[in-house]
């Protein structure tokens, strides 16, 4: 009898499945039909969240007009489309045949494109790096990496944080946050690092992907557990390994909470303004923390 009602109250306490995808539980209905929806089945309503079924006009009882939107939308207010996957798998294949060059041309390479604040290179005779007006070096050092398990760590990351993330989002909203959280991350490196530190890598970007996530998982109200461990873990990494830079990956996830939250709890009627608002505000910071550092080295 004991063993009956404990299995009773965890039914009791779990969540219904999405009608979609079985394997995903939510606690998020269609305000049409009432079936259970996981966030890359949320398509925003004026109430509520609809299924892409209901947004069709397909769903059997709810025979009536679709809504004016000719797509669906997601969560965010993004288009929904047939791989939701796609930017990520794109932002991984950079990544990688970034690295084969590296692999292929040796340090020649990584030390043109890699963030350094100011540097006497021997091998070119000049002091190089962003106070030299070199401040492509903060772009580009997001898609270099150090070593073979510095990019297996950074890619699986971004398939298993990236994918949910920019379906939720939308391709649009997605690669905004995941270019203003690394160069949120770069700033800050050059501000606080020492200027002839050298830093590469696309941790800043992830743990902006990482912020942004734990803010749509309070959002959907789902457990926040495994998301703040997983955060805890990273940064416990962060302050004990040495040759991490720390700047960024607090800098990165510093701006995908900002920018995260901007982009699930903007109201309807303004959410493009708040959502690309925010993200202008973060570049706006970041420069400004990159115009006074080059002022400190000049």
């Amino acid at each position: 009898m004991e063993d009956q009602a404990a299995g009773s109250a965890r039914d009791a306490h779990s969540l219904p499945k999405c009608y979609r995808h079985p394997d995903r539980e939510t606690g998020v209905r269609c305000t049409r039909c009432e079936r259970p929806i996981c966030p890359e089945c949320m398509v925003s309503a004026s109430v509520g969240f609809q299924c892409p079924d209901c947004v069709r006009g397909t769903t059997e009882g709810h025979s009536g007009p679709p809504p004016a939107a000719s797509r669906p939308r997601t969560l965010a207010g993004g288009t929904m489309t047939a791989d939701p996957r796609l930017l990520t798998k794109i932002l991984i294949g950079i990544n990688i045949a970034v690295f084969l060059v590296q692999l292929s041309v040796g340090d020649s390479f990584t030390n043109r494109f890699d963030l350094i604040g100011q540097a006497w290179f021997p091998q070119y005779g000049d002091v190089e790096g962003v106070a030299q007006g070199q401040y492509y070096r903060m772009l580009t050092a997001m898609f270099l990496h150090g070593s073979y398990i510095h990019i297996l760590f950074n890619m699986l990351s971004l398939w298993w944080i990236g994918g949910p993330l920019e379906a939720a989002l939308g391709r649009a909203r997605y690669l905004a946050l995941y270019a203003v959280s690394g160069l949120a991350g770069s700033a800050l490196t050059y501000l606080l690092a020492d200027a002839n530190q050298p830093s590469l890598g696309a941790s800043g970007a992830i743990f902006g992907l990482f912020g942004a996530t734990a803010v749509l998982i309070r959002r959907l109200n789902y457990d926040m557990r495994p998301i703040i461990a997983l955060l805890v873990i990273n940064l416990i990494f962060t302050f004990s390994w040495a040759n991490i830079a720390w700047q960024a990956h607090i800098g990165g996830l510093v701006a995908g909470v900002i920018t995260g939250y901007a982009m699930v709890h903007a109201p309807r009627e303004r959410r493009n303004l708040i959502q690309y608002g925010t993200c202008a505000l973060v570049l706006v910071v970041a420069v400004a923390l990159t115009l006074v550092r080059t002022g400190q080295l000049a």
